[in-house]
């Protein structure tokens, strides 16, 4: 396990070296708070292929980055959502053009719940052949899919609902990564849309859940390369990097956090 989290890990069998938080563009923060999330080792920056006004801020502090010649220190990837080979192909091309960039380090197919449609899994193929793309990616819900993924290795990173409530990855995908040629293992909705952290979801007499603990919690799973987090202004953004330098919850602390996990979750596992 890695036992801090302000120390880069590796990206599965992508070898790039990434930061534990990956970093949205949309919630819209300011461009400052992505400024200081990249000073912070934080460098996997996502954001949509089809590029709205919300993303504005984190295509500028990109732009930055590459013409300060750090390029090579950060981990951009696209999210096509898309399933249309030639509307998404639109959409890479134009999202590459915004951001003035002759490539992105991953392409993320989302969110599906099975396999992609082969002319779209083709323009996947076609961008990364092409030097535009560097590494697939795919993310959906549909937990039973990624083992087979993961055996047919036809993406690099995997994508995967958890949290602290939303536990099924435990037993359907984290331990068929494999160890060797594994792919990333990226998580989202660590608060679980914010139910985590609202008053009202929690168990009699307990404090809701910081969104700190429920990114602890997630990246304190061995499987997890990286959790994804959003912030709509830099004072939540400085909060959410205070985290790195906490490391992993204590077993008093993952005890409380699973109860209220299923609480929240509201009925009986199976």
């Amino acid at each position: 396990m890695q036992m801090i989290f302000n120390e880069p890990v590796l990206l599965g069998r992508t070898g790039l070296k990434v930061g534990r938080l990956g970093i949205s563009s949309s919630y819209g923060a300011p461009a400052r708070a992505y400024e200081e999330a990249f000073e912070r080792g934080c460098n996997y920056f996502v954001l949509g292929s089809f590029m709205k006004g919300r993303s504005r801020e984190m295509i500028q502090v990109v732009r930055d980055i590459d013409r300060r010649g750090l390029r090579d220190k950060l981990v951009l990837c696209l999210m096509e959502y898309t399933h249309s080979y030639l509307i998404g192909k639109e959409h890479f091309y134009r999202g590459l053009k915004q951001l003035g960039l002759e490539y992105v380090d991953v392409l993320m197919l989302g969110y599906y719940p099975g396999m992609p449609r082969k002319k779209v899994y083709d323009l996947a193929l076609e961008l990364k052949e092409k030097g535009v793309v560097r590494f697939l990616a795919l993310s959906g819900h549909n937990r039973k899919l990624f083992p087979k993924l993961r055996e047919e290795g036809l993406f690099d990173v995997l994508q995967v609902r958890y949290n602290a409530s939303n536990r099924g990855a435990e037993e359907d995908v984290f331990p068929f990564c494999g160890v060797e040629n594994r792919p990333g293992m990226i998580c989202y909705t660590a608060t679980r849309w914010g139910q985590l952290l609202k008053e009202s979801k929690m168990p009699p007499g307990e404090r809701p859940l910081t969104a700190r603990e429920c990114y602890r919690f997630v990246l304190s799973h061995p499987a997890v390369d990286l959790c994804m987090t959003g912030a709509r202004n830099l004072e939540m953004m400085r909060q959410n990097l205070q985290l790195l330098n906490e490391g992993p919850l204590t077993p008093e602390e993952m005890e409380r956090v699973r109860r209220i996990g299923d609480h929240v979750y509201g009925k009986p596992r199976q």
